[in-house]
């Protein structure tokens, strides 16, 4: 493992890609159940925190508008899975896969996201670049 001002890098075992941790936000600093973006080595991550403190991170970019605004979307459940809806057209995704619940065909990138002490961090291989 490798520690820089901005990343740090886990090297690639057992076939995965090597995934390079990012410094986001404190923990504090994101408020339950609102989105906030990032912009993580060129690639724009929508970050959630909801009432029970779980974390998820996923594409900031709405495929059926094509407008990065995912962050602003509205959190919610369905089918006991917290779920986020684009502010543009109101489809819904599942916060944990990504996949849309509204059309089965289409499905965000989500990303690796934890806490480490107050800090949030964010994780990017090479096939999460944008």
């Amino acid at each position: 493992m490798t520690t820089t001002p901005e990343a740090t890098i886990v090297r690639e075992r057992a076939g995965r890609p090597a995934a390079r941790w990012f410094d986001i936000c404190s923990y504090a600093g994101l408020t339950p159940e609102r989105g906030a973006c990032a912009m993580v080595d060129g690639t724009q991550v929508a970050i959630f925190r909801t009432f029970d403190g779980g974390l998820y991170a996923l594409s900031n970019l709405d495929p059926f508008s094509g407008a990065y605004v995912l962050s602003r979307g509205i959190l919610g459940t369905r089918d006991e899975a917290p779920t986020v809806a684009s502010p543009m057209y109101k489809q819904v995704f599942d916060l944990r896969t990504g996949a849309c619940l509204d059309d089965p065909r289409v499905a965000l990138p989500t990303f690796p996201v934890r806490r480490s002490g107050d800090r949030v961090e964010v994780a990017l291989t090479d096939e999460h670049r944008q």
